[in-house]
């Protein structure tokens, strides 16, 4: 039988939203609109509530907005590098929802407990929809009039470990976050709000310590069945949020069994997945790649080997991530057209007594590649990377 918790990662849109986030394991929260009076209640309490929430199910019409702050050229160019995958359909749902990574798009969206889901792409006059029924998960893009099909849908998308994926529920998001809570999180409850025409409480989280780009997250809770509702992400720069997720219109009946029917459309082309086979050859092959392997085909960032590796310095929502390749960075004139692009687009050149490098930089997550071949990375100010690289650990 199919692992339908894994099968239904494809289902709700959040999951993809997430995608933004996950270099930190952060997941956002609320836009509030009213002031609903509710019988109060403290941080822990609405904690408890959300972990205690069992919704099974529902359907309504979901929003997502995505701000990373990269420039629209860096965008394409990224776009170039991913390559969309084998080309093997347009419908496949491990390359359509990548799509939701950035702009605004709106979603229908039902569930009926972890065997049965339906998501629907409702940007423009064309229709992406993704529907997981028992065993089986269909994804029908009506613009190319293709179809994709998978039976007995498990394991992850590659390149991503099963056990650590993203989130892929707004509750499994925010009890991730609620993980992290400790002596550098700030959590309260931050009033009230309406959202999709429910009366909800809102849980604050923000950084204690100074550095990180993350300013604030929201959680919208349902004040009846504590599921959270929307999510947003606030970053230290203002503007728009780096994510804004949430319902518009939401209902906890039980949707109608025939909502998670698919017929193939007449002249439609279908194309079969075989994710059992392919999880097992992909398994296969990766307890049999060396690690020398493995550097090799990270190109630039050289032997991984003896003095190399990756370090944490620092915790919490300033933590910077360190590899030391033990190489010098390879010249960006002679990278590819995409990655010189990339590199025109979103980094800046800067200087310390670590010497060079440049910094790529979004709304939530910083990157700094030194001339000499480290790289320091995570949800911190681009002085927080430099300052961790001037203090050579």
């Amino acid at each position: 039988m199919a692992d339908t918790r894994k099968a239904s990662r494809f289902i709700v849109p959040v999951a993809v939203a997430g995608v933004a986030a996950a270099t930190i394991g952060l997941v956002p929260a609320l836009a509030a609109s009213g002031d609903p009076d509710l019988p109060e209640i403290t941080a822990q309490q609405l904690i408890e509530k959300i972990a205690a929430s069992d919704t099974q199910t529902l359907s309504g019409t979901f929003k997502i907005s995505t701000d990373l702050g990269l420039p629209l050229g860096g965008l394409a160019d990224l776009g170039a590098l991913a390559g969309g995958g084998d080309g093997s359909s347009s419908a496949d749902p491990t390359e359509k929802l990548t799509e939701l990574v950035s702009g605004t798009h709106t979603l229908r969206v039902a569930a009926d407990g972890p065997d049965r889901q339906k998501l629907t792409l409702l940007d423009g006059s064309d229709e992406y929809s993704l529907i997981h029924n028992g065993d089986d998960v269909w994804a029908y893009d009506s613009k190319s009039k293709e179809v994709f099909h998978e039976k007995g849908a498990s394991g992850a998308p590659e390149g991503v470990d099963g056990d650590k994926q993203i989130p892929a529920t707004p509750k499994q998001m925010a009890d991730e976050i609620l993980k992290a809570a400790g002596d550098t999180t700030s959590v309260t409850v931050g009033g009230t709000a309406k959202v999709a025409g429910r009366d909800a409480y809102q849980l604050m989280i923000k950084p204690k310590q100074s550095g990180s780009t993350v300013e604030s997250i929201r959680i919208a809770v349902d004040a009846a069945t504590g599921t959270p509702l929307k999510f947003t992400l606030a970053s230290v720069e203002g503007g728009k949020p780096v994510v804004d997720a949430g319902f518009t219109k939401v209902d906890f009946g039980k949707p109608a069994a025939s909502d998670f029917d698919f017929k193939v459309p007449e002249g439609a082309k279908v194309t079969e997945g075989a994710a059992e086979k392919d999880a097992a050859e992909k398994d296969a092959a990766a307890e049999q790649k060396l690690p020398e392997d493995l550097a090799k085909e990270l190109g630039g960032f050289g032997d991984l080997g003896e003095g190399g590796g990756l370090n944490v310095i620092g915790e919490g929502w300033t933590a910077i991530a360190k590899l030391d390749s033990g190489a010098p960075a390879p010249k960006t004139d002679e990278a590819p057209k995409e990655i010189q692009g990339l590199l025109d687009s979103f980094g800046d050149k800067v200087t310390g007594k670590f010497g060079s490098g440049t910094v790529f930089k979004t709304k939530l997550v910083n990157a700094l590649l030194t001339d000499d071949g480290k790289v320091y990375v995570g949800a911190v100010t681009q002085d927080a990377l430099v300052n961790a690289a001037n203090a050579g650990k």
